[in-house]
């Protein structure tokens, strides 16, 4: 058989096939595995939760799904704009938490700007601010994070991010998914329905999600798929046109910010080539002109993956027990072959 010349075709996928493959198998999760009535999805207008949306919704039917916008202080207008388009074009039920209140009693605010002003010292009100990796394509990455901040009168500056203030500041951010998977969690025991979760294939690996957060969900039904993918669906679901253009965005900091910034290598579509290619052992000099950049750039990528991979091990990681419990293993293990056979 004649192997595929590697090229963006590689991730083309039967996009019907796999939307009926993908609605068969939530509803074997959902009625089967988990025995719940629907879905809760925390829709943030962004292209993985509205796929996620659109699948439930065939999968369950729209009325057994529930869209949930959870704003707080740092959101963009876009997403809650977005997220209730979504929502109208699935014809599915859906409600606003605004989680700004329940993150200012935990202290989630006041620990950002403590965090913050360890660099900045006179950072406060009309400030923004985000945290940025330095680029792989022009060196070895080392694991050093920079706060851009903006200032009122529009001045940005950057420092290097000392440890105990990177701590604390995503310690303290990640207040806002654990808060969001709490009131997911909610409205799922209120109405009997599982909560999905929402991460690509892209994420899932290389550990772009929270645990206790985004991270925690009862079923995560495009988990396998690269994000190139997961656009293909969206597009074949009908999902708004703005959203398939738009690019993905972490919306978790005050000031703009791109997921390539903050975390990965490259924006997605480069990113799901290289994750590709290293998952099938491809050469580095065989990817570089597919994607756009040199054999030592996509060498350092390679390199990025299998730290990420390492680094964020234990966000996939189970409670660990000093034994198992076998009846409970027993039954985890059959539920999970039932759900696969069907």
């Amino acid at each position: 058989m004649m192997l595929m010349k590697f090229s963006p075709e590689v991730l083309n996928i039967d996009v019907e096939e796999e939307i009926r493959k993908l609605s068969e198998s939530i509803r074997n999760a959902v009625r089967g595995s988990l025995r719940r009535k629907g879905a809760v999805i925390a829709v943030s207008g962004g292209i993985d939760s509205s796929t996620c949306a659109a699948l439930c919704t065939r999968a369950l039917g729209k009325d057994n799904v529930l869209a949930l916008f959870l704003p707080e202080r740092d959101s963009s207008s876009d997403a809650l704009r977005l997220g209730r388009m979504v929502a109208e074009r699935c014809q599915m039920p859906a409600m606003t938490e605004t989680i700004e209140p329940m993150l200012s009693a935990a202290g989630c605010y006041q620990r950002q700007i403590e965090a913050i002003r360890m660099v900045f010292p006179n950072y406060g009100e009309g400030w923004k601010s985000k945290i940025v990796l330095p680029s792989i394509l022009k060196s070895d990455r080392l694991n050093v994070s920079y706060l851009t901040v903006q200032t009122p009168t529009g001045e940005t500056k950057s420092e290097r991010l000392s440890l105990a203030a990177y701590l604390q500041l995503v310690a303290a951010t990640n207040f806002k998914q654990r808060t969001r998977t709490m009131m997911a969690y909610f409205h799922a025991d209120r109405l009997n329905y599982a909560v999905c979760g929402t991460p690509n294939r892209l994420e899932y690996d290389q550990g772009f999600f929270v645990k206790g957060g985004d991270g925690l969900a009862d079923f995560k039904p495009i988990a396998h798929l690269y994000k190139t993918q997961v656009y293909a669906l969206a597009r074949a679901l009908n999902v708004p046109d703005e959203i398939c253009r738009r690019n993905p965005t972490t919306d978790t900091f005050s000031l703009p910010q791109t997921q390539e910034e903050f975390y990965f290598a490259l924006p997605y579509p480069q990113m799901d080539l290289c994750l590709y290619a290293h998952n099938h052992n491809i050469p580095a000099g065989e990817v570089a002109p597919v994607v756009g950049i040199t054999a030592e750039q996509v060498t350092r990528v390679f390199n990025d993956i299998e730290s990420k991979r390492r680094t964020t091990l234990p966000l996939h990681l189970t409670s660990i027990m000093p034994e198992p419990v076998s009846e409970i293993a027993r039954m985890k293990d059959a539920a999970t072959k039932s759900e696969g056979a069907d």
